[in-house]
């Protein structure tokens, strides 16, 4: 039976103190020292105010709070006497439990109903089970329970807002999987398994799939979804053969094995190829177990979702996980990648490994970032040389990296093209870091992750990916090849087949089999020819850095403007506004200004007037920021005519300034 505190309606409440109008009853929820019997009036009040109005109500239930000794608490000594006192609770409707707080109990019903457990103990009827909604992504089937979105409240996590996120990881894998196979890859956070499923449905036989999870819902979830996609299950060495889930008359020999163990200690036993991790939150804490090992000229890709760090919105614990001082910059984004790139960089080189970055992605939901190992302390070295402070100027946001070097500076703001430190009073510039100085982005890899993107028709990375290689080689040049990975005639590109040293036909190694130092040895080369002149480090932003009271070009004319002048330049994915260049933060601003127009409706009659004072204008920024101290006294004494130029229509206002 149901406990008294359970009812549908206050009426029943009252009907358990059977209230009469003469006569004096007892609180059915309460001890008789705690309340005293009282007439009929005041017991409904106090029914009414004290346990109904703050009860907790599940599918038509109500569960007051009681006070009668069914949770004891801790016994209070007050001298020799130990006074046992009973705490207010409520009882859950579900199961036996008794909790304190109604937030608490709130919260233990929802995670009852995340769970699929609505069933009441007290109700003999079985409750139905939860509807599992099954979503289906690049041609794979996922169930997913209720509230699937929000990984507090449920085990099996899937967020629809990660599709590109996931598509990026697979199109990494595909260039790895041409490059070598079969190889080992671990998606060492499953959740629903969704993402180890694509890999195993596309690639085939060229990888073997490892799915781990610590959750043992989360395992059984995935073999669900492993049969629902037609799948084979190997869990604990023991393979599970579900002839029913593989189709009429369809055979199917890929297999996929689940592991329910802890992602630091899965990674620790094994050795893979291609480690995945998405952890909710930072991924810090299981990089020194992915870096041990992992094989050489293996690939590691990381989701970090920790944004609110990254992002500069929470300081301190960016400096916690990352050891990185940032503040909120233009280039917030950038700066979060180059920081989760530093982190990635010591824990590999604290396994005497190096990195080459692949790809780094920075969105507005995560940061990915995709690298590559190569083992032995000379990368390890090289890797981790390349991690530098960062100057950072807070009055016109220029920035630079700190030289290399172990001597001391006097005044290291001096490194910093402008001369803000000089004609402005106290300190303008931070230091912030360390992050990592190299190159984001690989250029050949980018190119053959497009390939793939456009083989197996994942629409939403294409546009992503086009941009990353226009921005890898800072260019705003879009040409780029459809053809497939796979034609014949591009075998040696895309690694299906790998060339050794001889010539002969016969030098060519035989796809699927692993001979190991030849393997190393092509693939090495292979990188070296695909890497590139870096890109420049950061990007502007065109509208931080516009004019006042001027109409700045479209941007892409301006990249064009840019480009005219000498500099490289190109777009970025980290802002849409964004334009990556070479350019100095003076220049920019001079290019800028000389291709603006003034806003000034009353200034139409006077056009080439206008041109000419905004070309003058251009060209004393010019003069000021190469240092030329007469002519920067010039641009200050011509600053009243600029002025002047917005101002035609009120003659007496320009005499008085």
């Amino acid at each position: 039976e149901k406990h008294i505190s359970i009812q549908r309606h206050l009426a029943d409440l009252e009907k358990l103190a059977e209230l009469k109008e003469d006569e004096k009853k007892p609180c059915p929820l309460c001890p008789e020292e705690k309340f005293r019997a009282c007439y009929s009036h005041k017991l409904h009040r106090h029914l009414q105010n004290l346990h109904w109005k703050v009860s907790v109500e599940f599918e038509g239930y109500r569960m007051c709070i009681c006070h009668l000794p069914c949770h004891p608490v801790k016994p209070n000594l007050i001298g020799d006497q130990a006074l046992s006192k009973m705490g207010a609770h409520y009882h859950c409707i579900i199961c036996s439990a008794t909790i304190t707080r109604r937030t608490d109990m709130i919260g233990h019903i929802n995670r009852h109903v995340n769970k699929g457990e609505t069933e009441s103990r007290f109700i003999t009827v079985p409750a139905p089970k939860p509807c599992l909604e099954v979503l289906k992504e690049s041609a794979t089937d996922v169930r997913v329970l209720p509230n699937y979105s929000t990984p507090q409240k449920t085990d099996s996590y899937f967020n629809p807002k990660m599709k590109l996120n996931r598509q990026l990881i697979f199109c990494a894998l595909a260039v790895l999987a041409r490059e070598r196979k079969p190889i080992e890859c671990l998606d060492a956070f499953g959740a629903t398994g969704i993402m180890g499923l694509q890999w195993a449905k596309h690639l085939r036989s060229s990888v073997k799939v490892t799915i781990n999870d610590c959750n043992e819902n989360s395992v059984t979830m995935i073999q669900e979804n492993c049969h629902l996609n037609k799948m084979k299950v190997k869990l604990n060495t023991k393979e599970e053969d579900n002839d029913e889930a593989m189709g009429d008359g369809e055979e199917n020999t890929d297999t996929i094995e689940v592991t329910k163990m802890d992602a630091n200690v899965i990674m620790h036993l094994r050795s893979f190829d291609f480690i995945h991790l998405d952890p909710f939150g930072t991924s810090v804490n299981y990089l020194d177990s992915a870096f041990r090992n992992v094989r050489n000229l293996g690939i590691v890709s990381l989701t970090s979702t920790d944004i609110s760090s990254l992002y500069a919105k929470a300081q301190h614990v960016a400096l916690r996980h990352y050891g990185c001082n940032i503040v909120r910059t233009e280039y917030y984004k950038e700066l979060a990648a180059r920081a989760v790139v530093a982190a990635v960089t010591r824990a590999a080189a604290r396994c005497n490994k190096g990195i080459e970055v692949l790809l780094a992605v920075a969105l507005e939901h995560f940061v990915l970032v995709v690298v590559r190992v190569l083992r032995g302390p000379s990368p390890a070295d090289d890797s981790a040389r390349k991690i530098r402070y960062l100057i950072h100027c807070q009055w016109c946001e220029e920035r630079i990296f700190q030289k290399e070097g172990n001597m001391v500076e006097e005044n290291p703001y001096q490194q910093l093209p402008c001369d803000c430190h000089g004609s402005m009073p106290g300190k303008t510039a931070v230091v912030l870091g360390p992050l990592w100085s190299g190159a984001l982005f690989n250029t050949g890899f980018l190119r053959r992750m497009l390939l793939e993107a456009v083989q197996y028709g994942l629409d939403e990375a294409q546009p992503l990916l086009k941009t990353l290689v226009c921005e890898a080689e800072c260019t705003t040049s879009k040409h780029f090849p459809t053809h497939s990975p796979c034609d014949e005639n591009k075998q040696e590109e895309c690694g299906v087949y790998i060339k050794t040293p001889n010539t002969s036909a016969e030098s060519y190694l035989v796809p699927g089999k692993r001979k190991s130092d030849e393997v190393i040895r092509n693939a090495a080369k292979r990188q070296k020819s695909e890497s590139s002149a870096e890109h420049p480090a950061f990007y502007y932003n065109i509208h931080r850095h516009s004019i006042k009271g001027m109409n700045m070009p479209k941007l892409n004319k301006f990249l064009n403007y840019l480009a005219e002048a000498g500099y490289r330049v190109s777009r970025t994915h980290f802002d849409p506004m964004g334009v990556r260049t070479n350019a100095p933060l003076a220049q920019f601003k001079t290019v800028l200004m000389k291709y603006s127009t003034p806003t000034y409706t009353g200034a139409q009659a006077e056009g080439p007037l206008h041109l000419t004072e905004d070309v003058q204008a251009g060209e004393q920024v010019q003069a000021a920021a190469d240092g030329k101290a007469e002519d920067a006294e010039f641009l200050e004494d011509d600053k009243s005519g600029v002025a002047a130029l917005f101002t035609q229509d009120c003659p007496t206002h320009c005499a008085a300034d």
